[in-house]
């Protein structure tokens, strides 16, 4: 027993080392930090394997590759908004004027994020509608098909969209992919072969090409993006599978919220998308250049939606999309709409729900009846408890699995993107989001999530009291670790 506890000790003492060398290697912050600490302290051994794949921070190379990929279309967006502004803004765009700039050019300095104007918009929220519309697309394309998605799933529905992207690449057009191998299970080359078959390129992002040792889940490629002969784009919170048309019995019906836009916006979708693909060409296929079929001068487009799309991930020396978020909240006058899955906010976020509701404004926001994952689930629920007392409401979607990533503020700024409100996608992920400063796109938006209201119960105190003692200490134990969800 004298030995036992000897080297009992030793271990405890060893490991409790190199968790504090370990977590202390790089900089972190301070609820992330001591989060990690308990799980390698608590878990000897196990913790560091979960270490492993879970906190490890991104590959220096990788990081140096996407921050150092070149703006290929950046100056003739820059050309197109200036003759915009001179040209449409005043007689146009009122409501623009309204507004308070500083949170347009915030995402205009920190990422090069341009407003454009002429854009036609039409909001999806039904998978089996969004991917009609989207392989109609696909069918009438003429040139060019760019697709970056986070999930490409070897299903009905993946084989589907590949079998379309294939005909077209058969036919003569560029067709390209980007995918995350994290993200999209079954998704090899067999599963791509007729696309690649018939010309069309497919390349996984750089943070998921070397499975074994790049494997980590944190650091991936979110972004839901397609862009169409430089013409029309899409983003929003749909993947490709099975189950974002509401094929899985384990959520049922999928809602989510997606976003086709005809116009100039789509380009600097386009400007991302090619970041993206440069970035993780690396030296085994020819980066994109600037090419005329990429970003069309002119486009066919008479209807005015002011447009800003914004790219965020662990490139940014700032978490640029949470920024954002905290400026619409701590100015919004009247009401603020969040809907997401993961309502796992930090410290900032937090402080600025709760400054907003105690200021009079309307703050309301929506969550799943269900998890997907469940220690996230849980520390959503915490929140969700924790946001109640503080007189947000809560509304518990009750229709199926609500994936949607979207906000209103005052009516007259929407949002609709790949953001979750949680640490990863604050500062983990690759990320992008369409803002639109808009009162029409805010509306209709407001409609939505009102319509959604109907499907869904509003969490009170005491639904909160019915809560099992078992659940409760499941929602705490998930915040402690709600920095590394």
């Amino acid at each position: 027993m004298h030995w036992f506890a000897l080297i009992l000790g030793f271990v405890i003492f060893a490991n409790t080392v190199a968790a504090i060398i370990t977590v202390f290697h790089r900089p972190r912050s301070i609820p992330a930090t001591l989060a990690w600490l308990i799980v390698l302290i608590l878990l000897p051994v196990i913790g560091f394997l979960i270490f492993a794949f879970f906190g490890r921070g991104i590959a220096q190379e990788n990081l140096f590759a996407i921050s150092n990929a070149e703006h290929v279309g950046l100056q003739r967006l820059k050309e197109i908004e200036a003759q915009e502004v001179a040209q449409r803004r005043l007689a146009y765009s009122p409501q623009i004027q309204k507004l308070d700039t500083r949170q347009i050019d915030f995402f205009n300095r920190s990422e090069d994020s341009l407003v454009t104007f002429h854009n036609a918009t039409q909001i999806f929220t039904d998978g089996p509608a969004k991917f009609a519309a989207l392989l109609k697309d696909i069918e009438h394309a003429q040139e060019t098909i760019h697709v970056e998605y986070y999930s490409f799933i070897n299903d009905r529905l993946g084989q589907q969209v590949v079998a379309a992207l294939a005909k077209k690449a058969q036919a003569g057009l560029e067709v390209r992919v980007i995918y995350d191998r994290w993200g999209s299970p079954g998704a090899n080359r067999k599963f791509f072969h007729s696309l690649t078959a018939a010309g069309g390129q497919v390349m996984p992002f750089i943070t998921s090409q070397n499975a074994i040792t790049q494997n980590r889940l944190n650091y991936h490629l979110h972004r839901k993006i397609v862009v169409i002969d430089g013409q029309i784009g899409w983003t929003g919170g749909f993947n490709i599978g099975e189950q974002y048309i509401g094929l899985k019995k384990k959520f049922g019906y999928w809602r989510d919220t997606h976003v086709r836009i005809h116009g100039y916006a789509a380009l600097s979708l386009q400007e991302r998308f090619i970041l993206d693909w440069n970035a993780s060409a690396g030296k085994r296929q020819p980066k994109i250049m600037f090419q005329e079929k990429y970003f069309p001068p002119q486009l066919d487009v008479t209807e005015i939606t002011p447009t800003q799309i914004v790219s965020d991930g662990p490139d940014s020396n700032f978490d640029t999309l949470k920024g954002g978020f905290l400026s619409f909240i701590m100015n919004a006058q009247k009401s603020v709409l969040l809907q997401t899955p993961y309502l796992i906010p930090d410290d900032s976020m937090m402080d600025a729900l709760l400054v907003a509701a105690r200021s009079g404004v309307d703050v309301k926001i929506m969550i799943p009846d269900m998890p997907d994952h469940p220690f996230i689930y849980r520390a959503t629920q915490f929140y969700a408890n924790l946001l109640t007392t503080h007189n947000i409401q809560i509304y518990i979607y009750n229709k199926g699995f609500m994936h949607a990533k979207t906000a209103v503020f005052d009516n007259q700024v929407a949002a609709i993107g790949s953001m979750n409100q949680d640490y990863r996608s604050y500062s983990l992920n690759f990320e992008a989001d369409a803002f639109f400063y808009d009162a029409r796109m805010s509306q209709e938006l407001t409609d939505i999530f009102q319509q959604d209201m109907q499907d869904s119960t509003l969490l009170t105190p005491e639904i909160i009291a019915q809560q099992s003692s078992w659940l409760r200490f499941k929602q705490l134990f998930s915040r402690l670790l709600s920095p590394i969800l």
